[in-house]
């Protein structure tokens, strides 16, 4: 690790690259889930590396627990949340919709077809944005949802390319950039870039179908 960078390891959505074309995939959470839990504990966690080249330590500190009466005392557990639906109730506006989904990540791509075929609509996927060109200009879907970061070509260079499609009508096929990306100004940047909405991951099933929706004038 660049030693610039440890301060800011366990922040949530922070990666040392943060480029959109990166090879390795993530979110930039697991540190910060770490963190979360380990000070859930009572302990904490510290990163440590004398840089590139040198590896690196993650020091985990927690409390032990004491064997005494006191300690072996059972409380109720907290009772948990059910889980919820994979496809919420509100998606009767996607019912026959063909969207295609764009994300290079395989087990990402899996979950988003699962979850929009749920919701009714005829779904597609593409690992790049080469194989989305051509998905869509063969199926002409009625949106494309698409990653940001991806290797090689980004969702930047996608949506250049949906847009400066020769077919008018497929250029303006509604885009829409679902990414880990969430902060103001990069839903700023996507809008700018030529997307016609951002939904941030983790994914919220209602806000996606609503936007998909609107979209595609079932809104």
């Amino acid at each position: 690790m660049d030693p610039a960078f440890l301060a800011q390891a366990f922040e949530r959505f922070r990666q040392a690259d943060g480029a959109t074309t990166r090879a390795h995939g993530g979110l930039g959470l697991g540190l910060a889930i770490v963190k979360n839990i380990v000070e859930l504990h009572g302990g904490h966690v510290r990163a440590e590396s004398a840089g590139f080249g040198h590896g690196a330590t993650l020091v985990v500190q927690v409390p032990l627990l004491v064997d005494t009466p006191e300690a072996a005392v059972v409380r109720s557990p907290t009772e948990r949340p059910s889980a919820r639906t994979l496809a919420p109730a509100s998606a009767g506006g996607m019912s026959g919709l063909r969207i295609i989904v764009v994300d290079d990540e395989e087990d990402a791509r899996e979950l988003l077809v699962t979850l929009l075929e749920r919701g009714g609509a005829l779904v597609s996927a593409a690992e790049s944005a080469a194989a989305a060109i051509a998905a869509i200009e063969r199926e002409r879907p009625a949106v494309v949802v698409s990653d940001i970061g991806m290797p090689g070509e980004d969702g930047y260079a996608l949506i250049r390319r949906i847009r400066a499609l020769a077919s008018a009508n497929i250029a303006r096929t509604p885009v829409v950039a679902l990414t880990a990306f969430a902060r103001p100004e990069d839903r700023a940047r996507a809008l700018t870039a030529g997307f016609d909405d951002h939904v941030s991951k983790p994914i919220e099933p209602s806000e996606l179908f609503a936007v998909i929706a609107s979209l595609a004038g079932r809104g």
